[in-house]
Formats: C-alpha cells, structure tokens, sequence
C-alpha cells in the first residue's frame, strides 16, 4: 500500500492517534515491535498558532519513528490552514487531519467528529489544507454523526474529490463514541466502492491478530489502524505481524519478557517527562495490560500499582509480582 510516494508495504499496521498515549517514547516502541506508521497525539490549531509550548512540543518527531504522521483538528478555516503549514516545517512525513474525536471538549465545540454536522465547513476546510501544504494530507472520521446520518460512503468520495491521499474510517459513530461494536460493513462499502481510488485504513475493535487478519480478508481494506488495544501491549504489533505473515499464532511471550517491556515504558515515560508525571501518564497503561490478567488475589497489588508515585515504587512492586509468581504451587 502506498500514501502517494509513502510505500508501507502489504498489510501495513499502523498505531493510531491517540491523546495522552502516542508521545514520542510510545511511538517507538510501536515502532520496534512492527508498526508500519505511527500517529502523533492530536495537535490543536487554536494552540499550535498561538505557540502554546505543550502543543508545540507535540511536533516533536524523529527519523527513527518514519513514516511519521502528525493530526491536527480545529474547526475554522484559516486557522486549519495556518496550523497545517507550521506542522509541515516539522517535517512530518504526512500531515493528518482529525475529523473523528467524540469527546466533549472536542466534538462539542464543532472539531473532531463534530465536523460531521457540517459537512460542507469539513470539505472546505479540507480543501484549504490539502492546497496550503506540498506534503500528503489525510483524513480519519466516522461513521456518521448518529445511526440516522452515517455518511461516510458518500463523504468519502467527497473528500478524496478534496485531494487527500488517504483515507481512514473508525467503525462507530459520534453518538456511539466507544460503546457497542465498530461497525466495518461501511468501511467495506466505502473499500468497495468503484469510485474510491485513495487508499482506506480501517479502525475500531481491532484487538487480536485473528481480527485484524479478518479485516483485511473480509473488508478488502488497504490497512488497518490500531488504538486501545495496544494500551499496556505495544507487542501486539508483533503478535498480529507474524499472524498475517504465516498465518499462524506467535508462541506465547514470556511473563518476564513482557513485564520488562512495561518497566521499559515507565523508564521511558520518566526520561520524557519527569518521575512524578512520567508515573502518571503510564498508569493507563498498567491498568489496561493483559499482562496481569488471571493472577489469583490480585486486587490488593493491583490498587497499590495504580497508586505508585516513584519508579523504585513501581518496579518493586513488579518484583514482588514475579517472586510470587516464580513460587512452586
């Protein structure tokens, strides 16, 4: 599959983007376990123009992380237009633009999947973007606003009429926002449809290598993105690579190993900010690995996990995990 000149090769896995997740620690550990593309948090233009120090540390990108794609999502026109030509002085290898978020904060304000209630400022906006910047311009969105407006079969080909070079659809919609299950049939129409020449990456509920496989298979999608399913799991890209490279499970990874995967994050996480919100950030990570699932009696460790301030904190709580865990039964 190829994004204009970008070649990523067959049945390309990308990480999605994803705000307080996709810093640049956790991009390249994607990135070393099989991801084909990475996404960076999503940038705000209001912010990025007005030279916000923490939206611009959000450009922050490296040659090791390439292909690179960095997302911004705003809901005006001029302010979009100014915000995609400072990220392209980063040098981002794709420049994405977010019509997909559903929180509140976004959504509600017009931006993000917001923009699904006003088609023709999307499509304008859309536009602007793909004229104001020589490098390729994507798009993600959804579905449609609710279960009574899913548009995207036709908004597709409205905004490839726009000159985006690629296309990727989350399976629900704004009304849905992360409850029930993503729906690919549309996303499949969408792959399916005669009209549609730009490259379609799917996304939603892709949370095993068999399902991911099943994607490409069953929908004909050109990639598949992964988000929430690699919390606490960056090596479900290895997993899911070497399913669809010889169709068979990888053998199971070791505790260990996957546990020193997770005190490499936090390591990570502390290198980029600081002990106290390196901790923090990584949290989610913690709560949302599959790595501790199935321990007996774990609920006490797992509060006192969750509630560790200090690396040595953490990683001595791991330690215990593995002494009881390497004890005969």
């Amino acid at each position: 599959m190829k994004i204009n000149h970008i070649d990523l090769g067959e049945h390309p896995i990308l990480l999605a983007p994803m705000e307080d997740v996709t810093d640049p620690a956790f991009r390249l550990m994607c990135k070393s376990f099989g991801a084909d593309m990475v996404y960076t948090e999503f940038v705000s233009s209001d912010a990025l123009i007005r030279s916000v120090s923490k939206t611009e540390q959000k450009l922050s990108i490296s040659d090791k992380e390439r292909p690179v794609a960095i997302q911004i999502y705003g809901k005006e026109v001029d302010t979009m237009v100014e915000a995609a030509k400072i990220v392209e002085q980063a040098h981002p290898d794709i420049l994405d633009i977010n019509f997909g978020c559903p929180v509140k904060r976004v959504a509600g304000k017009g931006a993000g999947a917001g923009m699904l209630q006003n088609i023709p400022l999307m499509l304008e906006i859309t536009r602007a973007v793909v004229d104001a910047v020589k490098i390729p311009v994507t798009v993600k969105t959804r579905l449609g606003w609710d279960a009574k407006n899913q548009v995207i079969v036709d908004l597709a080909e409205q905004l490839q009429d726009c000159g985006i070079a690629a296309l990727t659809i989350h399976g629900r919609t704004r009304a849905q926002m992360y409850t029930g299950e993503a729906d690919w049939t549309l996303i499949g129409e969408v792959k399916n449809n005669p009209r549609m020449h730009i490259p379609i990456i799917g996304n939603g509920d892709v949370t095993t290598p068999e399902r991911c496989k099943e994607c490409f298979d069953r929908y004909g999608v050109d990639a598949v993105m992964v988000g929430r399913a690699s919390f606490g799991r960056p090596w479900i890209f290895k997993e899911m690579k070497h399913f669809l490279n010889t169709g068979e499970t990888l053998p199971p990874l070791d505790f260990d190993w996957k546990l020193n995967v997770l005190r490499q994050q936090v390591v990570d996480s502390v290198n980029l900010l600081d002990e106290r919100r390196g901790i923090l950030h990584v949290r989610r990570h913690l709560a949302a690995s599959p790595v501790f699932k199935g321990i007996p009696n774990f609920r006490n460790t797992r509060i006192a996990m969750l509630r560790a301030e200090t690396q040595e904190e953490l990683f001595a709580i791991f330690e215990t995990i593995q002494a009881e865990l390497a004890q005969p039964e």
